[in-house]
């Protein structure tokens, strides 16, 4: 009886080993099979995260693993690590094409085009350039802001729709009417625009005035502003224009993209960047901005300066502290931003000095900044896999 109960013990041992080996093997074959998919998943969030960032890979890597995959809170996360470009590299732009200007004679109304072809060889064809042109002439004739009112008309005596295919057809690439816009003055106001010789990059600002007898005097200046946000690219007209949680969340990153930076400028030893308190003139309320003319004082005081010249130091001192303290602005907002052809103003200060010249109130009331495939992601080949490989 000991014996059978034995074999009895040792065939169901034998079982569970066997069982126990299989169910091993399975759930490593599981493991391997879950590793592979998740590896895959990853190197295409990866990719995407990089396309979004321009962040490394490694980088990119580390932060999805931060955040569980989550694509958004990765971006935000390299952002806070001062490790997100900004800007777009130029070659990740992938639309060819061109941008398209056109200006009425007494400065009054003003339209810009961008037309999209599949390569920059047919973007210098003339019959692309036709079309365009063709393009152009209809927006501004009939003051059109958005693709799909142009295809409700008719040029030539045919649907523009069916124009269009037939040029397509006959140059043998898909063209896309990007984006077009359209601005009329009203009483005392005057526009203009820049063309970059490339026709890559094209802008029209809009200005007014309180003498109509002055808009005459400003299509240059308007030419030159025009040139300014072509070249400077802002986004915005003023810091009023910015959303407080938008500051808030701009200023971590812009706080983390200095910090990088110094840690190289440290290695090299060279001088570091100042870290702002404020990224935004939004954020500089009259208690900020009197606490720090307070804490001025103080310093001119306990430095034994005369009193009878702190009114003279202060402005300035109190002028560069908004400028260190405004880098969101100089970015994003045009009246902020360094003139491009004297950087030592900033464009508010350059309009104030036009209205001075001319006895006058003049104020940018809006403009309009197109750049060829701005947003247009870039087909990468092989990307993934790229990505994967250097994830092993």
């Amino acid at each position: 009886m000991r014996d059978e109960t034995k074999e009895a013990l040792q065939n169901a041992k034998d079982a569970l080993s066997k069982v126990g080996g299989e169910l091993k093997h399975e759930v490593k074959d599981l493991a391997n099979e879950i590793k592979g998919q998740a590896q895959e998943i990853s190197a295409k969030v990866v990719a995407e995260l990089r396309k979004k960032t321009d962040a490394g890979i490694m980088e990119c890597k580390n932060a999805l693993k931060e955040c569980k995959g989550n694509i958004e809170e990765a971006m935000e996360y390299l952002r806070k690590k001062g490790l997100s470009k900004a800007a777009k590299k130029a070659d990740r732009i992938a639309a060819e094409g061109v941008i398209a200007l056109k200006i009425a004679d007494d400065f009054r109304k003003a339209t810009l085009v961008e037309v999209n072809s599949e390569t920059d060889f047919v973007a210098k064809n003339e019959d692309f350039q036709d079309i365009v042109t063709n393009i152009l002439d209809l927006a501004f004739k009939r003051s059109l802001n958005t693709t799909d009112s142009l295809m409700e008309l008719s040029i030539n005596g045919e649907s523009f729709g069916d124009y269009l295919k037939q040029k397509i057809a006959v140059i043998g690439e898909n063209i896309v009417i990007r984006r077009v816009t359209t601005i009329t003055c009203k009483p005392n106001q005057i526009i203009n625009g820049y063309l970059h010789h490339n026709k890559k990059v094209g802008a029209i600002t809009l200005l007014s005035c309180d003498n109509e007898a002055n808009t005459p005097k400003l299509h240059e200046f308007a030419q030159l502003l025009s040139m300014h946000i072509a070249s400077m690219k802002p986004k915005f007209l003023s810091y009023a224009e910015l959303d407080k949680d938008f500051i808030a969340k701009e200023r971590v990153a812009i706080v983390a993209e200095l910090e990088k930076e110094n840690e190289e400028l440290a290695r090299l030893k060279k001088p570091l960047h100042r870290i702002p308190a404020y990224v935004s003139r939004g954020e500089l309320t009259e208690s900020v901005l009197h606490a720090k003319e307070e804490e001025l004082r103080a310093t001119l005081k306990a430095e034994g300066k005369p009193e009878n010249i702190w009114d003279k130091i202060i402005p300035g001192q109190l002028e560069r502290f908004i400028l260190d303290n405004t880098l969101l602005d100089q970015r994003l907002t045009l009246l902020a931003q360094l003139y491009a052809l004297d950087d030592k103003k900033t464009i508010t200060q350059v309009i104030n000095e036009k209205s001075q010249e001319l006895h006058d109130n003049i104020q940018v009331v809006s403009f309009v900044n197109f750049e060829l495939g701005e947003g247009i992601e870039k087909k990468v080949d092989n990307f993934a896999e790229e990505v994967a490989a250097q994830m092993k």
